[in-house]
């Protein structure tokens, strides 16, 4: 039986528009088909206060750099790469992870490094808050979601990944503009800002998987 999650048509048709004016400039990085459902492994980031004060702090820098700079409006840590699923795989793709997921237990991580990111096919530029502690057992996660990821022949996690949290992007390769004086000026920023040590260590209590307009949620123990 399909999860209740998925209960109705038997393959629903997402809602789609591949016109790159509507979401900011963002191009797709695999072309839409239908039954073919974007599915994304990741921890939930939910803001406070405090973080969205540093966010703006930080992005009203990097735009003396980078003027088209938009900050982020949800925020995560991923776990896997944005893989295709088949829309009769989600179930059994969710059951799969719920199952290797379910022996993990709520974690910290420090999340205080600056460091800028392109995606794959350099269509996007990020910024982000890089782990400096919280490494080994995010690893041991991706590991679980990667064995999910083998079941099912799809691409698994980076090889050696840089876990973060994106806090601002823009169209095109702009890296070379946010490294080297911007990013020390944002690092001084982080390191300046007050309670920013509290702030930034992060407990984990769930995780979630995002398929097509469908989410699925793992509470850590």
């Amino acid at each position: 039986p399909a999860p209740a999650g998925l209960l109705g048509d038997p393959e629903p048709e997402e809602a789609v528009s591949d016109d790159s004016s509507r979401h900011g400039g963002r191009v797709r990085g695999f072309p839409h088909e239908r039954g073919n459902w974007a599915t994304h492994v990741y921890l939930p980031y939910i803001a406070q206060e405090e973080f969205l004060e540093l966010l703006e702090l930080l992005v009203s820098r990097a735009r003396t750099y980078v003027p088209s700079l938009a900050a982020m409006e949800e925020f995560h840590l991923s776990l896997s790469q944005c893989v295709v699923l088949r829309y009769h795989w989600i179930e059994p793709f969710v059951r799969s992870l719920r199952e290797r997921l379910a022996a993990f237990h709520r974690f910290f991580c420090v999340a205080d490094q600056v460091k800028v990111y392109t995606n794959q096919n350099k269509t996007r530029t990020f910024i982000g808050l890089e782990v400096s502690a919280g490494h080994f057992q995010l690893l041991e996660l991706v590991s679980e979601v990667d064995g999910v990821l083998e079941e099912f022949d799809l691409p698994t996690f980076y090889k050696d990944p840089s876990f973060h949290i994106s806090l601002a992007w823009c169209v095109g390769d702009l890296s070379g503009r946010l490294e080297g004086q911007c990013l020390r000026e944002l690092q001084d920023i982080v390191d300046g800002f007050e309670d920013s040590a509290f702030l930034l260590r992060i407990q984990w209590e769930q995780i979630r998987c995002k398929s097509g307009n469908k989410y699925f949620s793992f509470p850590l123990r």
